[in-house]
């Protein structure tokens, strides 16, 4: 799974930045698992930097859905920067991507 990227879009306008970002993963709660009988695995933190600064941060639990998808904004930021958006799910598995901000 860390394979997989997270798609990012993010933009500047009159000084603040907007991300859009969605994570590739199951996302497979409790429930779910239970009745696949698989092992549940969702992710459960994520991380925004930008020039190695942290400008969002989220504890995350199992009622996300597939693939979830995250708006944020914040001051600051300019066009070229790199926005970079790192999780961890339940397995300890991880996931790093970068995108530029436009």
């Amino acid at each position: 799974m860390a394979t997989k990227n997270t798609r990012i879009k993010a933009s500047v306008k009159k000084g603040v930045t907007t991300v859009k970002a969605m994570a590739t993963h199951p996302m497979m709660s409790y429930d779910e698992a239970k009745r696949a009988k698989k092992e549940a695995n969702f992710i459960t933190h994520m991380t925004a930097k930008v020039g190695g600064e942290v400008v969002f941060e989220v504890s995350t639990s199992q009622f996300l859905s597939k693939n979830p998808y995250l708006k944020f904004s914040f001051n600051g930021g300019e066009k070229g920067q790199e926005v970079e958006i790192a999780w961890v799910d339940l397995k300890g598995e991880t996931n790093t991507s970068t995108g530029k901000i436009k």
